[in-house]
């Protein structure tokens, strides 16, 4: 059937109301988009989230209890299961069975940066950008466990060509372009409160990223999740591109995993305070649930333990551990597994019916997106493992203030210190812990502190640290 007699069937037969207006590359450009777009997908999702009256929660948070996950414990190199643990990562890199996945599809508009948010500078004297940090982390892994450790990336319409050219000008920091893989988000079409789809052109829908859980189906409909199959790839190592502090690859949390019947894993870390910006890992009908910040009642937000440690706070920092044949499961036709479409009500600017564009001044229409986490009741018996702030989550998300650019640099240089410190050098600090001349370590030297401090003892040079210090 012809897709604009489809799109009429559907009852969105506007989207080609231009059509003899449009030029051959529009025309082009129109039919790509529509092509993209599920029209069956799309009619349940009016349906259900703009139509319907009611959207009832599937949590009951009447019932809902805090997650349990593996603490660190405060003598890690003599606790027996968490060592277990680290063997059995550090096998499963060995054994070429993992792989690292950045999802990347973000611009750095947020950080008044114009470009892919991989590509801002954030190391604190070598201005390395979050794609090289990355990078020089997975060369780090690749030397240690002597593994091949390929890197998948999903980008957006948007940032796909510049990310690909950047990595391309950069000689893909000595990783080799065949072991690096791009491939685009799947997009939504946006839609107006009756469930019309929105229009920011005559020859253009309004279309979004369909949220970080599209990346399962992006990998699946890229070819990529074949790809790893055929590899023998069979854990994929989840991570997103603003948190340069993430351990790429950690193997006490790739063996936590292995050594379990479940099908991802996730990390957490404690709760600095009652309304921090993260997720609540909760258990909700027997089933771990992440539960947005933003959704979680005040009420539960500030219980605390007989301690006084807050009881619900197992923070989500969007780090997993997600075996391939779980994204399988999740993305195969008609699967009962598919993660679950949420609305977000946004101000989508769009052409009127007089074909003028309009900019609201207040919510008008409807996103949809998905969420990576959704897939953790899906997972089996649950799997979360705690992590520490510095080691593992300084992301760069804001200008200024908190998880900026600048909180970002102070936090890797307190990571830097605290192994230098931990090897008997003495640092000059300031009063918020930060050396008081610029210290950067890179990856390649050391991207954990064990990997540190193999190299310190192996540096055989004094190192002079009243002046700003780079060690690669």
């Amino acid at each position: 059937m012809d897709i604009r007699n489809r799109f009429e069937q559907h009852g969105q037969g506007h989207v080609f109301q231009y059509w003899d207006d449009l030029g051959s590359d529009e025309k082009a450009g129109l039919l790509e988009q529509a092509e993209e777009i599920d029209l069956d997908e799309l009619d349940r999702l009016i349906a259900t989230l703009v139509k319907a009256t009611e959207v009832h929660s599937e949590i009951n948070y009447d019932s809902l209890e805090p997650a349990l996950y593996e603490r660190i414990p405060e003598d890690l190199e003599n606790d027996v299961r968490w060592q277990a643990a680290k063997q059995a990562g550090e096998t499963a890199l060995r054994s070429g069975r993992v792989a690292a996945f950045t999802v990347a599809g973000g611009q750095g508009t947020r950080l008044g940066y114009d470009g892919p948010k991989g590509t801002f500078p954030i190391s604190p004297i070598e201005n390395k950008p979050l794609f090289q940090v990355f990078a020089e982390k997975i060369m780090a892994a690749r030397r240690r466990f002597e593994c091949d450790l390929p890197w998948y990336v999903m980008t957006s319409n948007v940032n796909h060509e510049a990310t690909e050219a950047f990595f391309a000008e950069n000689d893909f920091f000595g990783l080799g372009g065949g072991t690096v893989r791009f491939f685009r988000q799947g997009r939504m079409p946006a839609v107006d409160l009756e469930g019309r789809i929105l229009m920011e052109s005559k020859g253009a829908i309004a279309m979004s990223p369909d949220g970080h859980g599209g990346s399962m189906r992006a990998l699946d409909r890229s070819g990529a999740l074949s790809e790893m199959e055929l590899k023998g790839i069979d854990l994929l190592s989840y991570f997103q591109v603003d948190n340069p502090h993430v351990q790429v690859v950690d193997p006490y949390f790739i063996g936590f995993h292995a050594l379990s019947d479940t099908l991802m894993s996730s990390k957490m870390l404690p709760k600095a305070y009652e309304k921090e910006k993260l997720g609540h890992f909760c258990i909700s009908g027997g089933r771990l649930e992440v539960v947005e910040y933003s959704d979680m009642p005040d009420s539960l937000t500030v219980l605390r333990d007989e301690s006084g440690a807050l009881k619900f706070i197992a923070g989500s920092i969007a780090i997993h551990i997600v075996s391939v044949d779980f994204v399988r499961k999740l993305t195969k036709e008609g699967s009962t597994l598919a993660l679950p479409f949420h609305k977000a009500l946004k101000k989508i600017p769009y052409l009127n019916a007089s074909g003028e564009l309009v900019r609201p001044t207040e919510p008008n229409g409807v996103k949809f997106e998905t969420f990576v986490f959704d897939a953790l009741p899906f997972a089996g018996e649950a799997v979360i493992v705690e992590s520490t702030r510095l080691g593992d989550f300084s992301p760069v998300k804001n200008a200024e203030g908190v998880d900026s650019a600048k909180s970002c640099r102070a936090d890797q240089q307190r990571l830097f210190a605290q192994w230098l410190m931990a090897e008997g050098v003495e640092l000059e600090l300031d009063e918020e812990g930060v050396p008081v001349h610029k210290l950067e370590v890179s990856p390649l030297f050391g991207y954990d502190a064990e990997s540190f401090s193999e190299s310190w003892k192996r540096l055989g040079e004094s190192v002079d640290f009243s002046k700003d210090v780079y060690l690669s």
